[in-house]
């Protein structure tokens, strides 16, 4: 076990309270809640892996899947978007077009 977990573990034990980490839920969004993007890849760069219990790396582990799949929807968005340049998108007629129609 990391020096982070052994740690957690003695201080819960000198307390009395059970060997699990409850008090994250009270924090704010937990990982599992958080929706991919911008501010889920920060925390998940900003976590301290030697400090995560099994169950917590485990959703971790979850929340990366979650992020780089988004990620790849972004990447394949853009390259459709490349590859057909003359294709209107969501609507939206380029400026040449729409003068040529007007």
């Amino acid at each position: 076990m990391s020096p982070g977990v052994v740690d957690f573990l003695f201080r819960q034990l000198v307390a009395g309270r059970p060997p699990v980490d409850i008090q994250w839920q009270d924090e704010g969004v937990t990982l599992t809640a958080q929706p991919a993007g911008a501010e889920l890849a920060r925390r998940l760069d900003e976590t301290d892996l030697d400090a995560l219990m099994p169950t917590e790396l485990f959703h971790y582990v979850r929340a990366a899947q979650r992020l780089a799949a988004w990620a790849e929807g972004l990447r394949e968005a853009a390259v459709d978007r490349y590859c057909q340049p003359g294709k209107p998108q969501d609507g939206v007629v380029p400026s040449a077009r729409r003068a040529s129609l007007g």
